[in-house]
């Protein structure tokens, strides 16, 4: 049986601006979303070194297509915030990231879950198979 590959963990790190709180006074639970994704894109060009750019110039792109997420304490303004990321799976079209938002001090976790992205011809918007050089790339 072929063991599953392991990939590697990636972090960025955000604060908590004036416009991510809510009426509650905590992260309106959107933005833990917008957290990941402004992590990821960080991540594809500094940890992967293959940035958005990169794919918009050969006409692709990725879109979510599904996104699984598990509130467990708020953010508030101010709080410094880490995003850890990693692949869980790339097969065919379709990429799964796990990921984890913490309160960096003290470290505890907000939220964590799961997105699939899907690649994408950008032309058309159809899916697409991803490149073996983009599998190469994210399989570290």
């Amino acid at each position: 049986m072929k063991k599953p590959h392991r990939y590697s963990t990636f972090e960025s790190e955000l604060t908590v601006r004036p416009d991510d709180i809510d009426m509650n006074n905590h992260v309106h639970n959107s933005k833990y979303l917008d957290y990941v994704l402004a992590a990821r894109y960080d991540q594809m060009e500094r940890c992967y070194g293959m940035s958005m750019e990169k794919f918009v110039s050969m006409g692709l792109g990725w879109v979510v297509k599904r996104c699984r997420v598990e509130y467990k304490r708020p953010l508030k303004l101010g709080d410094v915030v880490i995003v850890r990321t990693r692949m869980v799976e790339l097969k065919g079209s379709t990429a799964t990231v796990a990921f984890e938002i913490l309160r960096k001090s003290p470290e505890k976790l907000a939220a964590d879950g799961e997105f699939e992205y899907a690649m994408v011809h950008l032309a058309t918007g159809r899916s697409a198979p991803i490149p073996q050089e983009v599998v190469d790339r994210y399989s570290v």
